[in-house]
């Protein structure tokens, strides 16, 4: 996903991820056939045939996605995203499904309406084609309503509680009171947050200047006195909350697993939280003035 990250990911080097991910510590993977236009699901079930399956226990999660062409979220639509994902994965059936970014919807009403796009979702699962389902977005105030009305297993927010910013902390506190498992994505802000706002000056997937980048630089400045890896704050400030039930990263290479998982273990200090939690926060959508460019 150039246009996201900045760079590509070769055919094998994502093989090599994904069977590092399927060899490793985790017990789940949660893609979308939206990622890298198809090449995301593709590459992984390039893998789970090699391997002849996924491993017993390990949860394997996709979404259900908008017609690239005319982005309704029609039940015929995400129908035909599904059977795309069970196609490219090399499975029949996933353990979490996920409707997938509903603030693009050319109509809204369209994902809500009866017979609609959550419709087909329910359907699915009634079918015993997923074992739970969820809601995958950005935007709170596309989120937060339809949490309201309807009733989900999971939700993935992103880019929305982390150490900069706690744009979905109300939606958190929403979901987890009803019993609605909270999967955090992207605690590292798109990287800044894994690599340094020196060798990374990105934020959620965009070029970010001085003004932008202070913040990230406040707390690049509390972690240094530590001797803390700066990633491992960034992880366990997502991984330590108990409202959060997982925390979803994204990797292209297999080292970037192994580094993860040892970010994970390393000791962070009391003090340290305690100085970051003096930093002031924004509260904003980060995402607001990103400009989007649909995967090709």
């Amino acid at each position: 996903m150039p246009e996201v990250y900045g760079h590509d990911t070769s055919v094998e080097e994502a093989k090599a991820t994904v069977r590092a991910i399927l060899d490793g510590p985790s017990n789940f993977l949660d893609t979308s056939r939206n990622y890298g236009a198809g090449r995301s699901e593709e590459r992984i079930g390039m893998v789970i045939r090699e391997r002849g399956g996924l491993p017993d226990g390990f949860v394997l999660g996709t979404k259900l996605d908008r017609d690239p062409e005319t982005d309704r979220f029609s039940a015929s639509a995400m129908r035909r995203s599904f059977e795309q994902s069970l196609a490219a994965l090399g499975v029949d059936r996933v353990g979490l499904l996920h409707l997938h970014d509903p603030e693009y919807a050319a109509d809204i009403e369209e994902v809500t309406r009866p017979g609609g796009g959550l419709s087909e979702l329910y359907k699915i699962r009634e079918e015993g084609l997923c074992d739970a389902v969820g809601l995958a977005a950005g935007r709170v105030d596309v989120m937060m309503p339809i949490l309201e009305r309807f009733d989900f297993d999971a939700i993935i927010t992103h880019n929305r509680f982390m150490l900069v910013n706690r744009n979905a902390e109300a939606m958190i506190d929403h979901a987890h009171g009803k019993g609605i498992a909270v999967l955090n994505a992207a605690p590292f802000a798109g990287g800044v947050f894994a690599k340094g706002s020196a060798a990374n000056p990105r934020i959620v997937y965009q070029e970010a200047g001085d003004a932008a980048l202070a913040p990230v630089r406040a707390v690049e400045e509390v972690v240094a006195r530590y001797d803390v890896p700066l990633g491992a704050v960034a992880l366990q400030f997502s991984m330590r909350d108990p409202r959060i039930t997982s925390t979803i990263c994204g990797v292209g290479k297999p080292d970037e697993i192994a580094g993860i998982a040892a970010w994970a273990n390393v000791p962070v200090p009391d003090a340290l939280w305690e100085e970051l939690a003096a930093l002031p926060v924004s509260r904003d959508d980060p995402e607001a003035t990103r400009n989007y460019v649909a995967p090709s």
